[in-house]
């Protein structure tokens, strides 16, 4: 067993630690180990933000701990109660996206596979680069090769879809591979590098197959490579690039045969004898792209459809979709095939597909199509299904759409071409404001009594908090897309209220890597235009708070000090408080206690500003009593024991007699932990009990277990030894 103080054990627990901050029972115990490192340092140690600073604190309190046998006592207790990422959870096994029922060809790219994947382990990742055109099948023969092989990686095969508005946050896609592992989002750490050490750890012992498809560059997979000698990547791109060593196998057009022969596999062989004099037209056409050959299938499975004649031009203007030219025989075949199958759409289905292909958006459903053709939603959803039978729009599996990359170019020339520049920005500006209303009437569900929500009314409304928040969650990456749309358009307030509406993710949710390029626009927008005002302060606010989250305290401070500074300015005392205490709240998460108490006295002087008929005035009870257990946790960082109860213990009076389970139990829990710095166990062990009690109703998994961790110590504690 690993001596508990030895440099190693201590390193791994503070790396422990400092990635589990992603629920509330993490943060309080990254609070509780900047409390015990000052107390072993005989100081104030700012708390590390990178593996350096980290390795430098494990050292500090190795050299402490190894002179005082009081000192390694304590911190032997609280290392026990650290859970500490193993093997990682052993979730339901992930799996791959389906694959198609006619797969043909590709033998020589799919022994390849075989080979990598059985390549003795050497020390080097198993990595094979797929490259190929977009429409050459590159992402099929992944999926294809990885069901063929289920049995080769008994733990699972991940799969992460890196293109699209987003998917270059590394972040995110670790995000999205750690949950496909099983692990739940309270305990995905909160900053990248923390995620990605998490990701190896778990990929160490297991037999994978990770398929990283549509990557764009190495920069963008190479945090997501793993040495581990039991996974293999699958890496999907259109081209090959430098930067990762890989095997590259390149994925070109099918051969005439070959494409005939998946032709005749999927309309059969009378279609195919009916069409024979249309066939080479179309097989130049196509050329020799999968896409392309499945999208004409249904037109030569039809003896009544229009095979398409080869256009001579681009699109142009025109009164119908029949009327178009296509892109010409030399251009892109997945282009040519979207403009084939436009031409043979009827005029309700065409203006749809032109005009929700105007903006990015990752994934829409049918209010936002509805919203871009100005039509009815269940028209929208009828419509919508037709585009994707005819291959123009995938299918997301959850009752949304997206499209190919070069179908959604094509789409937005057809639209320039035929509906206008007027019409088109319409269109996106109506699509807009379906998400503003979205957003809106979520964000007020989901917080009704929060002064950061939103203003105004919304026609769209939750039946539960809940609700509103899942709705929120499901449509964060859209959100961020709308901010950059409003923002492009020059709708100012619409960027504005749009950012205030993602408050309720942040607090309920997280997805702060989802959120942060749209709250930087936010802050932006309110520093161009609307400085000095309460929506500045609130979004400056915002802005830090997920910063925080992100352990990005640096860049975290300057936003929570302008939201300050606006608050102040806007002459909002409540704002202007909020702000300061939110500066305490980055000042406990840094270590640096007495900057943190000196932050929550200010605001709490800040509040008396609030008279008896201002706003806010009905909030200060409870206000003061949230600043006076943020001062006792700072007074208990700094070691005043004495203090920090007795803070506590007026925050603990108000919210026992309001009924607050939650800031109860949060309340006897920093009661109870400061009980514990001083070795007080039997003080402790009550205020645990009813914690535990006060959340039994809260579903609060995560502080519940924090908190059973803190009984078991109060248990199995005694004196120590030597």
């Amino acid at each position: 067993m690993l001596d508990p103080i030895s440099l190693g054990a201590i390193s791994a627990v503070l790396g422990a630690v400092g990635s589990g901050m992603a629920n509330e029972a993490g943060k309080w115990a990254w609070e509780s180990t900047g409390g015990l490192v000052r107390r072993i340092a005989g100081r104030e140690v700012a708390a590390p933000t990178n593996a350096e600073q980290m390795t430098a604190v494990a050292r500090l309190v190795h050299e402490r701990v190894h002179s005082d046998p009081q000192l390694a006592h304590a911190w032997t207790l609280f290392a026990q109660g650290v859970p500490m990422p193993g093997a990682g959870p052993r979730a339901e096994r992930p799996c791959l996206p389906a694959s198609v029922r006619f797969f043909t060809d590709r033998q020589e790219a799919l022994k390849r596979l075989d080979k990598e994947a059985a390549r003795p382990f050497d020390g080097s990742p198993r990595v094979a680069l797929l490259h190929g055109p977009e429409g050459m099948g590159t992402s099929t023969l992944a999926v294809h090769w990885g069901w063929r092989q289920v049995d080769r990686f008994p733990d699972g095969q991940l799969y992460a879809d890196l293109r699209g508005p987003g998917a270059s946050d590394t972040g995110a896609v670790l995000s999205s591979l750690l949950r496909q592992l099983g692990l739940p989002d309270e305990e995905i750490p909160p900053a990248t590098e923390d995620r990605a050490d998490r990701f190896r750890r778990y990929a160490a012992g297991r037999r994978l197959l990770l398929v990283l498809d549509h990557a764009q560059s190495a920069a963008q997979i190479r945090p997501l490579l793993t040495s581990a000698p039991g996974v293999f990547t699958v890496v999907v791109t259109r081209r090959p690039f430098t930067g990762v060593d890989a095997l590259p196998v390149q994925v070109g057009p099918l051969a005439k045969r070959d494409a005939v022969h998946l032709l005749t596999h999927l309309v059969g062989k009378p279609a195919m004898s009916a069409a024979k004099a249309a066939l080479p037209a179309v097989l130049d056409r196509c050329g020799g792209s999968p896409y392309a050959l499945r999208a004409a299938a249904p037109r030569l499975a039809t003896p009544s459809a229009e095979v398409p004649p080869v256009p001579d031009s681009d699109p142009g203007p025109h009164s119908g979709p029949r009327h178009h030219g296509g892109p010409g025989p030399h251009s892109d075949p997945v282009r040519a095939a979207a403009e084939d199958s436009y031409r043979l759409l009827a005029p309700d289905a065409a203006r749809v597909y032109r005009l929700t292909g105007l903006y990015d958006w990752p994934a829409f459903d049918a209010a936002a199509a509805a919203r871009a053709a100005d039509i009815e939603r269940t028209e929208a959803a009828r419509l919508l299904e037709e585009l994707a039978e005819a291959l123009l729009l995938e299918r997301t599996g959850d009752g949304r759409y997206r499209y190919r990359p070069a179908v959604r170019a094509h789409a937005e020339a057809a639209a320039a071409a035929t509906d206008g520049i007027a019409a088109c920005s319409a269109a996106v500006s109506r699509t807009v404001e379906w998400y503003l209303h979205l957003a809106v009437g979520a964000a007020q569900a989901a917080l009704p009594e929060s002064w950061r929500a939103p203003s105004g009314t919304s026609p769209v409304s939750y039946a539960d908090r809940g609700e509103a928040v899942s709705a929120l969650a499901t449509e964060a990456r859209n959100l961020v897309q709308a901010v950059y749309a409003a923002e492009e358009f020059g709708h100012r307030d619409t960027v504005v209220r749009l950012c205030q509406a993602l408050w309720p993710l942040q607090l309920k949710a997280g997805q702060h890597d989802v959120l942060l390029p749209a709250l930087r626009v936010g802050a932006r927008t309110a520093d161009t235009h609307i400085p000095g005002t309460r929506a500045a302060g609130a979004l400056h606010a915002q802005l830090a708070h997920t910063l925080t989250e992100l352990r990005r305290w640096d860049e975290a401070e300057p936003e929570a000090r302008a939201a300050a500074r606006d608050e102040r300015v806007a002459g909002h005392v409540r704002g202007h408080a909020s702000a300061v205490e939110f500066l305490g709240l980055l000042r406990l998460r840094q270590w640096r206690w007495q900057e943190a108490y000196d932050c929550f006295e200010e605001a709490y002087g800040i509040l008396d500003g609030i008279g008896p008929a201002d706003e806010g005035a009905r909030d200060l009870p409870r206000a003061r009593a949230l600043l006076e257990r943020h001062r006792g946790r700072a007074l208990r960082g700094l070691g005043r024991r004495d203090e920090a109860r007795e803070r506590l213990e007026r925050a603990l009076r108000f919210f026992r007699e309001s009924g607050e389970a939650y800031n109860t139990a949060r309340t006897l829990t920093d009661l109870a932990e400061t009980h514990l710095d001083g070795g007080e166990f039997a003080a402790a062990l009550p205020l645990v009990d009813e914690a535990i009690a006060a959340l039994a109703r809260e579903k609060a998994a995560y502080q519940l277990a924090h908190l059973r961790t803190l009984r078991e110590r109060c248990l199995n504690s005694g004196a120590p030894q030597g």
